[in-house]
């Protein structure tokens, strides 16, 4: 009888790490269709009261963002805890593309919402945070907020958010794509099931 593999193992993914992978996905792809929204129907509708569609979908991107950087954490702890499968056949450099993709993927998984809420000119609503402009440390660096902000959106607007982690996702993507049609290894059906790396 087969047992649920929770953790991974030499030559799988277990059920927690391609959960982390697929739910982060899907948050990743709703945090930016609810940008884009944003960006091409609802730009300059905000009252004063802060009730227009406007604000209620930067509040459900913001509120993704920070779900999507706590699960990065305890996506990076559980990946200290767990052996990772061994690399499948491939050239040194394949391995260190491969692995220099993951590193910067989870350097933007965490500096995007720690930067989108570092720039917030409002507290975060849905988690009741408050905006790092209205907190002690922010009052402590003796900047005025325009000052602070133009640096922090700029990482996280272009740098960030339009132009490297597009890269990374297309890239990443690319990658899995040509692995699994072209070189047809298990690259992306083991983080699909708990199959068997090829030997």
């Amino acid at each position: 009888m087969s047992h649920l593999q929770l953790k991974n193992t030499r030559s799988s993914y277990g059920l927690i790490t391609r959960s982390f992978h697929w739910i982060m996905a899907l948050l990743f792809l709703l945090s930016y269709g609810f940008v884009y929204y944003r960006q091409w129907f609802t730009e300059g509708t905000i009252p004063p009261d802060f009730t227009s569609v406007n604000w209620s979908v930067l509040q459900w991107h913001v509120t993704i963002g920070v779900t999507i950087g706590v699960l990065a954490m305890l996506r990076l702890t559980w990946r200290f805890m767990n052996v990772q499968p061994d690399p499948l056949p491939g050239t040194p450099a394949e391995h260190r593309a491969a692995h220099w993709m993951h590193i910067l993927l989870y350097f933007f998984m965490i500096a995007m919402p720690l930067t989108g809420w570092l720039g917030a000119g409002g507290p975060l609503q849905h988690f009741g945070i408050p905006a790092f402009k209205d907190t002690a440390l922010f009052e402590w660096l003796g900047l005025s907020f325009d000052e602070f902000e133009g640096p922090v959106d700029f990482f996280h607007k272009k740098i960030g958010g339009m132009v490297v982690v597009w890269v990374l996702i297309l890239g990443h993507t690319g990658a899995a794509l040509y692995h699994h049609f072209v070189k047809r290894d298990n690259i992306l059906r083991r983080m699909l099931s708990s199959v068997k790396a090829d030997k």
